[in-house]
């Protein structure tokens, strides 16, 4: 049976329903990969760094473009099960440092249902990896319960979690000596950090405050991967300009 197979597909004899497209990209790559292997000495060869790359690209061909996936039942289903939106957001994807372009949609009630890559966007043009295209879940996750004993609830009891899963919504103070977060608004936020970086800057250079050299050593600051080069580079000039030299990044590796 295995030499039948392997005599078939070297020949370009496909078995099984395929589409004429198909057939005709998968079983040239498939038969190049197996005239390979004759040429190699058989399949107990011992291949190169350079032999294992070809190898592999003309597997993946043949699964992929071949009859092993049946995309019919997906496609169905999508197209029984569109996403709804009321509007369509362009945004930027939170995850990496590559700042793709997405297009977001809601629903009537506020939650995002839809994600994809935004096409106008020049950095994507439109494509999105697994993450990027997984990003509308950090919104809303359908039938989302909360596990027991997951915090959600400030000092106050006032949530400062979406209820549909565990995306922080608003944001969070919390004091010294204290255990639990105060939900604040963002007006609140900036004008206290603002307030606290004169005053740490004012401070004697022991103490952290500026030095001779102009450096603020008590203050560090974490980029995020939602701002895009040129966010990034203004942020990464205001600090410098601060005399802040301890900057870190979410997405640096």
């Amino acid at each position: 049976m295995t030499v039948n197979w392997f005599t078939n597909y070297e020949k370009g004899v496909m078995t099984g329903p395929t589409e004429d497209s198909q057939v005709d990209f998968c079983v040239p790559k498939i038969r190049d990969l197996f005239g390979f292997i004759r040429r190699k000495g058989g399949l107990n060869m011992e291949i190169t760094r350079r032999d294992f790359l070809k190898i592999s690209g003309a597997a993946t061909a043949g699964l992929m473009l071949g009859s092993v996936f049946d995309l019919v039942p997906i496609k169905a289903y999508a197209v029984k099960n569109p996403p709804l939106w009321i509007d369509e957001v362009p945004s930027i994807c939170p995850y990496c440092g590559c700042g793709c372009g997405i297009l977001v949609g809601r629903n009537a009630g506020g939650s995002i249902t839809y994600v994809q890559g935004d096409p106008d966007n020049p950095v994507n043009q439109g494509s999105l990896c697994s993450k990027g295209q997984g990003s509308g879940e950090m919104n809303h996750i359908e039938g989302y319960v909360r596990p027991t004993g997951i915090p959600y609830l400030d000092k106050y009891g006032v949530p400062y979690k979406a209820a549909d899963s565990e995306r922080v919504i608003t944001p969070l103070k919390r004091s010294p000596g204290d255990t639990n977060w105060t939900v604040i608004d963002w007006n609140t936020a900036l004008n206290e950090i603002a307030g606290l970086i004169q005053t740490t800057r004012a401070l004697p250079p022991a103490q952290g405050g500026i030095d001779a050299d102009g450096k603020c050593t008590n203050i560090a600051v974490l980029g995020t991967a939602k701002a895009t080069n040129e966010e990034c580079y203004i942020l990464t000039k205001l600090m410098r300009s601060l005399g802040i030299v301890y900057f870190e990044h979410c997405a640096r590796l």
